[in-house]
């Protein structure tokens, strides 16, 4: 399948999930939308769940592309800030809170390849702070991670409220130096 076409897929899977959510997100809609035959994404994916994981990992409406500021601090604040952008504008928002909250109801739909392919790209951020004695062998990259994802999905999706200018250099520095750094800043 010709590049264009595969993009013009995946954006309209997309643009339908965040529109209609999973449960409205049809086959023949992305067909329709994209332009081709519904035969013809069936060659290639053979569900809409097939379609809209790959969608989630290989569009470039949620193109991702790890920050190297040359510190570990300056990266996970970069990093922490796209988090913030994917969550809070649309249309990565609507697209990333609908498919992932169809994740939750439907197995067959499998978010963590989206997860997993964030944090195989993430990973370098770590493996470079590492080389820079800047982070510890022991320290645990998921785990860094989670604790600053988890911050932006609560604040921003599950609470509904607006994320702040400053929170990502407040959640690395809370993560990075514990409560006492985070609160010390302000």
């Amino acid at each position: 399948m010709a590049p264009r076409k595969q993009r013009e897929i995946f954006d309209a899977t997309l643009r339908l999930v965040a529109e209609r959510g999973y449960d409205g997100l049809t086959v023949e809609g992305v067909a329709e939308r994209s332009g081709v035959n519904k035969t013809t994404v069936y060659r290639w994916w053979p569900s809409k769940a097939a379609l809209l994981g790959a969608a989630l990992v290989e569009s470039d409406l949620l193109a991702f592309t790890p920050p190297d500021t040359g510190s570990l601090r300056g990266d996970l604040v970069a990093l922490a800030d796209q988090l913030r952008l994917l969550l809070t504008e649309p249309p990565s928002s609507d697209i990333v809170v609908a498919a992932l909250a169809a994740a939750v109801r439907h197995p067959e739909l499998d978010g963590r390849r989206f997860f997993a392919d964030r944090f195989a790209r993430e990973r370098e951020i770590f493996e470079r702070a590492r080389r820079r004695g800047e982070l510890p062998p022991s320290a645990d990259p998921m785990l860094l991670l989670d604790l600053l994802a988890g911050a932006f999905w609560m604040r921003a999706v599950l609470r509904g409220l607006p994320v702040p200018e400053g929170f990502a250099a407040d959640v690395v520095a809370a993560v990075l130096d514990g409560v006492g750094g985070a609160s010390a800043r302000r």
